[in-house]
């Protein structure tokens, strides 16, 4: 489902290495939880996995598809159909609505029912009564299921989840990580996830530590 070989990331800075050549397969319908200190690579990890940042050597490969080999645009096109992401800081369109948030991506696949896929997924994440209310007007947590929704609503077969409770307190990370693991099962998606949460990580089928950007071959364990 998702392979990364011989990945390495240099700093846009200076000559500094974030990627030390890591290689990993993920399975279809696997759950790998990311750990590590800070700084030794994580996001980028799942950054290039998802093709939002390019390796400076290496390869990674989606549904048998190499993202190296593909411009912007085509990346764009790849993930739209493809791939969510959730990200630790939510990165909704604070002009919008939360219904409009989760629809514009799904309007921009060409979905004619988008506004209604996008009313569902809200309210699976108990948004129902939030639909027509703006990322300011709504609690980190009521943003994050909203991010949360937008990732799960095009169905995507690959889940990439960067510390998604990293910004909440307990009961809103709690929740989260139990719609997280909702959304992987009911729609059988391939989920990696960057945490520095043991619980969450626990979750996980299989747990990968990756210390000053290489894996760590003592924590790769199902």
């Amino acid at each position: 489902m998702l392979e990364a070989a011989g990945l390495t990331l240099a700093g846009n800075a200076g000559p500094v290495e974030i990627l030390k050549g890591i290689s990993l397969s993920v399975d279809r319908g696997e759950t790998v939880g990311l750990i590590g200190p800070s700084g030794s690579g994580k996001s980028s990890a799942l950054m290039l996995m998802g093709g939002l940042e390019r390796a400076s050597s290496g390869r990674v490969s989606a549904l048998g598809q190499d993202l190296g080999a593909m411009d912007e645009d085509a990346l764009a096109r790849f993930r739209r159909a493809h791939m969510g992401v959730v990200f630790q800081s939510f990165h909704l369109i604070p002009t919008m609505t939360a219904l409009e948030n989760v629809a514009v991506p799904l309007e921009l696949a060409g979905a004619r029912d988008a506004f209604d896929r996008a009313e569902a997924e809200l309210r699976a994440v108990g948004l129902g009564h939030r639909l027509d209310h703006y990322p300011a007007q709504m609690s980190g947590g009521e943003q994050q299921r909203v991010a949360l929704a937008r990732a799960a609503a095009p169905r995507p077969a690959i889940l990439l989840a960067d510390e998604p409770t990293g910004n909440l307190d307990g009961s809103n990370g709690a929740a989260i990580m139990e719609m997280l693991f909702g959304l992987r099962d009911r729609h059988g998606a391939t989920l990696v996830l960057v945490t520095h949460a043991p619980d969450l990580a626990a979750r996980c089928d299989r747990v990968v530590r990756l210390v000053d950007g290489r894996l760590d071959p003592a924590r790769v364990a199902a």
